[in-house]
C-alpha cells in the first residue's frame, strides 16, 4: 500500500456504507436544530482507571465536532481527580442545571463544570457517597425491576448500583426538561458493566432515550483468561453460570449481560471481543466500534524522526548508567524494545515475551551478531523502593560525566593559553598528573563484582513475582556475554522519576520496537500508540488491533505492524515467530530501521478518530432510528436545507432587503405555506415538536431603513418619468409593493433583472415553515410523555420525604406506576400489567 492508497483507504472508512462522516461535523449546528442529545457515561470520566480513560478523553473532540454543547459526558465524583481535571461551576445549559440543582435538593451532591481536556466537554459528576444512605432502598428497587441481588459485601458493585441509580435519576429529569422546550431526540451510551444498571433501568422504565452499551472486554473473559484457561479454544463449551458463580462474580455477569440485550444497539471494540461476546454474553454485537487516537500532525514530515532521536538519547544516558562496570557494548549498535500494560501476565504476552527474548538472545550468539538488544518490561505493581544499585549506578554514572565535564572545561583554557602564546601543545600540557589521579578516581568507583539489576525496584514478595520467576528460568541475568539486556521496571513512567525521568510518549518515542504479544487483548492501545508515534510494533490475531491491521492492511510487516497467530498455531509455533520477528528486525540497517518508522507512521491516519468516528456515529443512529424511525427524513431534509443555504450566492447588499426580525407583513406568508391543523391540540402539538432556526447573520444586517428605501423607489421614480415610462406606486404605499413590483406597474428601467415578487418566495436562507417538523405530529400518542421523570413514581414526587418509600409496606416498590399512569414498556414482567389504549374517539380502554 502506497500513500495514497492509505488515504484512500481511511477515506473509504470515512463513507463507510455511504455515510459521509464530514458532513455531520458541523460543530453542533444540527444536534441543535433537531434537539439531539448525547449522554456519555462511563466510570471513568475524569477518573483515571485504565484505558477506558484514554477512549473516552481522546474521542472527546471528534464527538463535539458533531455535536457541540449537546455533548455531556457522566461519572462518578473523585475529589483528587477532579482538583486537577475539572473546572467546576454551574452549567451555562439550562436543563443540565435545572435537573442538576433537582437533584440536590434531594440529598444528592452533584458537581456541573468543564472537563480541562481538547474539546473542553461538560461533565456531571456524582458524589457516590452523598447517596450512599439510599444503598439498600435501590438494592430492592433493582431486584423488583431486573431480579438481580447485588451481595452486601461486593463495595465495588454496590457503588457501581448507586452511581447507576444516580445516572438513572438524573436521565429521567433531564428527558423531561428537554421535552418541555421541543421534541428531542436523547442517546445515552453507557461503557461497560460498572454503568449497566444506569442503562437497564432507563430501559425497564420506559424513559424516551436511545440507549448504547459498549463492552471493552467480558467480565467473565478476563478471570477465564486470567485463570490459565484455554479460553478460545473452550469459548462455545464453558457452562456461564458456573464459570461466573465459581468465581464470585455472577451478580457482575448479570448486570453486564442484561445491559447487553436491553440497549438497543449493543457494540464491541473488536471482532475477536465481538466474537466473545457472542458466547459469554449470548449477544452478537450490532456495530464494531474500533478504538481511535488524536493523531498529532507534523508540520515537517521528519519531525517524528528527530523526537526518537532526541528520546533515545534519554534511554542511553539511563542504559549507561544501570550497565556501569559492564557497559561493553556500543550504543549505536543498541537496538531498545519494550512490552507495557497492566500487570496481567499470561494475558499481555509477557510470559512469551520473555520466552522469545531467551530465544532470540541464543540466535544472536549464534549467528555472531555485534548487536545488544536491551528489553524494557513495563509493569506496575507492588514495590517498597527503588533498588539501590539502580540509583548507586545513576550516581556513579553522574559523577563521572562531571568529572569529565570539569576536566574538559581545564583543558579547553589550558589549549587556549598555550595557542594564545604561538606554541604547539604537548601532551603532558593538555592532560596533567591532577586530572589523572580525578579519572582514575571515577574509574575505580565505578567498579563492580555484581551484575547490573534485572529490576529497577524493590518488588514486595520477588520469590512470587511471575516476571522475576520467568527471567529467573530463562536465565536472563544480564551477563557480560548476553545479547539480550532486561529491565524489569514496575512502576509507571513518569517525568519526575529519579531514575527514568521520561514520561510514557517520550518512553515510547526512543525505543526502536513495541512487543505486545497478547493472549487476551480486546483493542490494544498500546500498539495503536506505537503506530501513531511511528513506531514499528509487533501484536496478535488475538487483539482488536492486530486483526484490525489485518484486515485493512495488505502485508503490515512491511509497514512495522507484525502479527504473530495465537489463535491457529500451539504455543510452540508462536513463540517461535515471535523470536524470529525479533531477530529479523536486528538485521535491519539504521536506514532500513528509519524507512520502516516512516512507513509505520503513514498508518497513523486509520487510527485517528476523525476516521474511526464514523463507527460510534454509526451506532448513535442505528440506536435513534430504532426508537424514532422518522429521524432519518429530519436529518436529510436538515442537510439538504443546509446545502441549498450554502450555494446561494452571497452579495455584500442584496437587492431586495429582507424583512425585519418582527415582520409584520411575514405573517401572511407563514400562514399561507402551514398546514391547516384539524384541532388546537394538534397546532399546540406542532408548536411544540417544530425545531426553531435562528435568522442568519447576513438576513438580520441587511439595510431595512425606510428612508433608504423611500430614497431609492424615488430614484427609480424619477428615471421611468424621463422615459416616459409608467411610474412606480407612491412612496407612500406599503413597503413591500415599493420594493418587489405587480405587474401592473413593472418599470423597463431594468429589464435584464427584474425585481421578483413577494409571492415568489425570494430565498433568504431559511428553511420552510414546518420542513422539519413530523408529518404524524399531533396523529398518535407519544409514548412515556405523561410519566414522573424522578425516581420516584409517588404523585408528589417534589418532596424529599417521599422519594424512596419502600420500606413502610415490605411488598409495595419505590418504582412501582401509580394507577393514574397508562404508559406501558416492556419489562420481563410485563404480562403482570395492565395495558390501555386509546380509541379512535378520544376513549380510553384496557
Amino acid at each position: 500500500m502506497s500513500k495514497s492508497k492509505i488515504k484512500n483507504a481511511a477515506k473509504s472508512l470515512k463513507t463507510s456504507q455511504g455515510i459521509h462522516f464530514d458532513q455531520y461535523l458541523d460543530n453542533g449546528e444540527m444536534a441543535d436544530q433537531l434537539n439531539k442529545w448525547l449522554l456519555e457515561v462511563s466510570w471513568e470520566v475524569a477518573n483515571k482507571v485504565g484505558g477506558i480513560y484514554t477512549v473516552i478523553r481522546s474521542k472527546v473532540p471528534i464527538t463535539k465536532k458533531e455535536y457541540g454543547n449537546n455533548y455531556i459526558c457522566l461519572g462518578p465524583y473523585n475529589d483528587s481527580f477532579v482538583k486537577t481535571e475539572v473546572e467546576v461551576g454551574e452549567s451555562k445549559i439550562d436543563v443540565v442545571r435545572e435537573a442538576a440543582n433537582e437533584m440536590r435538593q434531594h440529598g444528592v451532591h452533584v458537581v456541573t463544570g468543564n472537563w480541562l481536556i481538547e474539546g473542553f466537554p461538560q461533565v456531571v459528576l456524582f458524589d457516590i457517597g452523598s447517596a450512599a444512605h439510599r444503598l439498600d432502598g435501590w438494592k430492592g428497587d433493582f431486584f423488583e425491576y431486573a431480579r438481580i441481588g447485588i451481595p452486601y459485601h461486593d463495595r465495588e458493585s454496590n457503588d457501581a448500583l448507586i452511581f447507576g441509580f444516580c445516572v438513572f435519576w438524573f436521565i429521567g429529569i433531564f428527558i423531561d426538561k428537554v421535552k418541555q422546550r421541543q421534541k428531542s431526540y436523547v442517546i445515552a451510551h453507557f461503557h461497560e458493566w460498572l454503568t449497566g444498571i444506569g442503562l437497564i433501568m432507563t430501559r425497564l422504565r420506559g424513559y424516551d432515550c436511545a440507549l448504547i452499551f459498549t463492552t471493552h472486554a467480558t467480565l467473565l473473559g478476563r478471570y477465564l483468561c486470567a485463570g490459565s484457561t484455554d479460553f478460545y479454544n473452550h469459548l462455545p463449551f464453558f457452562d456461564l453460570d458456573k464459570e461466573a458463580g465459581d468465581r464470585q462474580i455472577y451478580h457482575r455477569y448479570c448486570i453486564e449481560r442484561a445491559a447487553a440485550s436491553c440497549a438497543h444497539v449493543f457494540t464491541t471494540v473488536s471482532k475477536i471481543t465481538g466474537i466473545e461476546s457472542e458466547y459469554l454474553l449470548r449477544k452478537k454485537p450490532d456495530v464494531l466500534t474500533p478504538n481511535g487516537l488524536n493523531v498529532q500532525v507534523f508540520a515537517a514530515l521528519h519531525e517524528f524522526q528527530n523526537l526518537h532521536a532526541q528520546n533515545k538519547e534519554k534511554l542511553n544516558a539511563f542504559v549507561r548508567g544501570h550497565f556501569y562496570g559492564h557497559y561493553d557494548f556500543d550504543l549505536d549498535k543498541t537496538l531498545y524494545f519494550f512490552i507495557a500494560g497492566r500487570y496481567e501476565f499470561s494475558n499481555k504476552g509477557a510470559d512469551m515475551f520473555i520466552e522469545s527474548l531467551a530465544r532470540l538472545n541464543h540466535m544472536l550468539k549464534a549467528a555472531g551478531s555485534d548487536m545488544t538488544i536491551v528489553a524494557f518490561l513495563i509493569f506496575p505493581t507492588s514495590t517498597n523502593n527503588f533498588n539501590i544499585e539502580s540509583l548507586r549506578g545513576q550516581s556513579v554514572a553522574k559523577m563521572l560525566r562531571d568529572t569529565v565535564q570539569n576536566v574538559q572545561s581545564d583543558i579547553g583554557k589550558r589549549l587556549y593559553e598555550i595557542c594564545l602564546r604561538g606554541q604547539l601543545p604537548k601532551g603532558e600540557q593538555i592532560l596533567q598528573p591532577g586530572d589523572i589521579i580525578e579519572l582514575k578516581k571515577c574509574i575505580y568507583a565505578s567498579q563492580r563484582s555484581v551484575l547490573p539489576p534485572i529490576c529497577t525496584h524493590n518488588v514486595n514478595d520477588d520469590n512470587r513475582d511471575p516476571i522475576l520467576n520467568a527471567l529467573r528460568r530463562c536465565r536472563l541475568f544480564n551477563d557480560r556475554w548476553d545479547r539480550v539486556k532486561v529491565i524489569f521496571h514496575p512502576e509507571f513512567l513518569r517525568s519526575t522519576s529519579p531514575l527514568l525521568p521520561l514520561d510514557y510518549e517520550e518512553f515510547v518515542r526512543g525505543c526502536h520496537l513495541g512487543v505486545f504479544p497478547s493472549y487476551y487483548e480486546p483493542w490494544g492501545y498500546t500498539p495503536a500508540e506505537c503506530t501513531v508515534l511511528g513506531v514499528p510494533n509487533i501484536s496478535t490475531n488475538l487483539s482488536g488491533f492486530g486483526c484490525f491491521m489485518e484486515e485493512h492492511v495488505n502485508e503490515p510487516q512491511t509497514y512495522g505492524i507484525y502479527v504473530v497467530d495465537r489463535r491457529f498455531k500451539s504455543a510452540e509455533e508462536s513463540v517461535q515467530q515471535l523470536a524470529q520477528y525479533m531477530f529479523d528486525f536486528t538485521r535491519l540497517t539504521r536506514r532500513q530501521r528509519i524507512i520502516l518508522r516512516n512507513r509505520t507512521e503513514r498508518l497513523s491516519e486509520l487510527l485517528d478518530w476523525n476516521t474511526l468516528g464514523i463507527y460510534y456515529h454509526r451506532a448513535r443512529q442505528m440506536a435513534l432510528t430504532r426508537i424514532h424511525p422518522e429521524i432519518e427524513d429530519e436529518m436529510l431534509r436538515f442537510t439538504n436545507e443546509s446545502l441549498s443555504n450554502q450555494s446561494t450566492p452571497v452579495v455584500s447588499r442584496s437587492s431586495t432587503p429582507a424583512p425585519p426580525d418582527h415582520d409584520d407583513e411575514g405573517s401572511d406568508e407563514d400562514e399561507e405555506h402551514h398546514t391547516p391543523q384539524t384541532s388546537a391540540d394538534q397546532k399546540a402539538n406542532d408548536q411544540t415538536y417544530r425545531p426553531s432556526f435562528p435568522r442568519p447573520a447576513s438576513a438580520t444586517h441587511l439595510p431595512l431603513d425606510k428612508q433608504f428605501r423611500a430614497a431609492a423607489v424615488a430614484a427609480a421614480n424619477a428615471s421611468a418619468a424621463a422615459a416616459d415610462e409608467p411610474s412606480l406606486t407612491s412612496a407612500a404605499d406599503d413597503e413591500v409593493s415599493q420594493i418587489t413590483l405587480g405587474k401592473e406597474n413593472q418599470p423597463t428601467v431594468l429589464p435584464a433583472n427584474p425585481t421578483k415578487k413577494i409571492d415568489e418566495k425570494v430565498d433568504f436562507g431559511l428553511p420552510d415553515p414546518g420542513a422539519f417538523s413530523d408529518a404524524h405530529d399531533g396523529q398518535r400518542q407519544e409514548p412515556h410523555m405523561d410519566r414522573k421523570a424522578s425516581i420516584s413514581t409517588q404523585q408528589d414526587f417534589s418532596a424529599p420525604d417521599v422519594l424512596h418509600q419502600s420500606g413502610s409496606s415490605g411488598n409495595i416498590c419505590s418504582f412501582e406506576p401509580t394507577s393514574g399512569q397508562t404508559t406501558t414498556f416492556p419489562t420481563p414482567f410485563g404480562d403482570k400489567q395492565n395495558v390501555t389504549t386509546t380509541t379512535t374517539d378520544g376513549k380510553q380502554q384496557s
